[in-house]
């Protein structure tokens, strides 16, 4: 795979995003303690990174296809720096909340159109792309719990270690907009092709001015391959993945902190820096599934993912002091890295010629994932205590692991009825020769005479 400068620059939103991320979130219950809230009214943070989400996933392909890519994404991490102040300056819920909406629409706008722009970059090697992005951002991020904690520990609060979002997200804007419009920087729909891009969207088109003539056959044959038998239901499948992981790495990032608390007696700082062997697992598995899935399946590994999850879960919720607990984490994050990245990109690959479209799909369900998951095990812990609400990670990992393993089998199912479809097509008959025609001579022959020139008649 060829990391060029676009590669790099679209890593930086995942950068950006992942840093908040992985510092913000262990920091939910410590918000919690100062707004004087319960568990269920922190994890409405969820929620309204959920309403951010699926407002995302309209108005990404919608400001891609508009705007164009760079734009789009340059936009949408300055809202990402603007949520993330109101979300440091705010007195109580009613202010965090719109805040985390506000900036949860920049990230996800953010992340979807730079997913869509590696996919369209990298083509066969989308899998190891998409994956190494995340793993780029996971490992940037995994500094944000220790930050997070270091700070907690000496006194300063949360708040300084997710302000650095703000510098993060203002400098990947600045590298984006100096990339040049073309390729897989795809500018609004309609505007003419730079000297040195291509023109058109990540959207199949039927325009004859988006896409040049020789390449119409391949467009249309790119568009035919979405209505194959089984590839919808790999599409459906693969989006049920990807709802588990989104699900499973929020409820561990926002909740483990308390559990920690609860079974190790750990103080807040260390709790909260614990966050950090999760992340760790993440970061390091995404840089080695990438290259993988170019050998093996990624549905394989991606189903494997989810058992690997279920063995950390049972490590951290056993667990009696931090340093099992933080091992328990690891595990954990060993699995829940490869899904995400994995599940994207097996799902960009049942719509080819539409990764922004699908992506839009994965933005919504995603954002559903994130508003529900955290609400309710916050909500369990209020009820039963975050020990026994933590009983709903292997229920989860267990449902993303039934829809990898049918995801898997639905899309080599579709592929093996391309290639039988493709091997049934009648080929062309030959043309009957033109019987006025001259006949054609073998090459190297001598060129039939030319017939003799007519008489000319002089006139009287």
């Amino acid at each position: 795979m060829r990391r060029d400068r676009l590669t790099w620059t679209l890593y930086g939103a995942f950068v950006a995003w992942g840093w908040f991320l992985y510092s913000f979130n262990p920091s939910v219950p410590l918000l919690a303690d100062e707004f004087g809230i319960s568990a269920a009214q922190a994890g409405l943070h969820g929620t309204a990174m959920a309403v951010g989400a699926v407002l995302a996933s309209w108005v990404a392909p919608t400001v891609v296809r508009g705007r164009g890519r760079r734009t789009a994404i340059a936009s949408a991490l300055g809202l990402v720096a603007l949520g993330v102040v109101g979300l440091l300056l705010a007195p109580s819920l009613w202010v965090s909340l719109p805040s985390m909406a506000v900036l949860a629409v920049g990230g996800n706008v953010a992340i979807a159109s730079s997913q869509a722009g590696l996919a369209r970059h990298h083509g066969p090697a989308a899998s190891a792309a998409v994956t190494e992005a995340n793993g780029v951002g996971s490992t940037v991020g995994l500094v944000g719990p220790l930050a997070a904690g270091a700070c907690v520990a000496i006194g300063w609060g949360w708040r300084p270690a997710v302000a650095v979002t703000v510098a993060l997200a203002g400098l990947v804007a600045w590298f984006v907009l100096r990339i040049p419009v073309g390729g897989a920087m795809t500018p609004p729909a309609g505007s003419r092709p730079s000297p040195s891009g291509e023109q058109g969207t990540d959207e199949v088109s039927t325009s004859d001015e988006a896409v040049p003539p020789g390449e119409r056959a391949v467009v249309d044959r790119l568009a035919g391959d979405e209505h194959v038998p089984g590839r919808r239901l790999a599409a459906w499948c693969f989006l049920g993945s990807l709802v588990a992981a989104i699900a499973l790495e929020n409820v561990t990032t926002y909740w483990s902190t308390d559990l920690v608390r609860e079974q190790t007696a750990a103080g807040a700082g260390i709790a909260t820096a614990t966050t950090a062997g999760f992340v760790a697992g993440l970061s390091a598995v995404r840089f080695v599934v990438g290259p993988m899935s170019l050998r093996v399946r990624p549905a394989m590994l991606l189903a494997v993912s989810f058992a690997v999850t279920v063995l950390g879960w049972a490590v951290l919720w056993t667990a009696s002091s931090p340093s099992v607990a933080v091992a328990g984490l690891v595990v954990a994050g060993l699995g829940c890295g490869a899904q995400y990245p994995l599940s994207v990109a097996l799902l960009l690959s049942t719509a080819p010629g539409a990764q922004d479209r699908a992506q839009a799909h994965a933005t919504l369900a995603g954002g559903l994932a994130i508003g529900i998951a955290p609400f309710v095990l916050g909500a369990l812990a209020d009820a039963v205590g975050v020990h026994t609400a933590f009983l709903v990670v292997p229920v989860i990992a267990a449902a993303g692991g039934v829809a990898a393993v049918l995801g898997g089998r639905a899309l080599l199912a579709a592929r093996l009825a391309r290639v039988a479809h493709a091997a049934a097509a009648p080929t062309p008959a030959p043309q009957a020769p033109d019987p006025h025609s001259p006949a054609p001579h073998a090459p190297g022959a001598p060129a039939p005479a030319a017939p003799p020139p007519a008489p000319v008649h002089p006139s009287h």
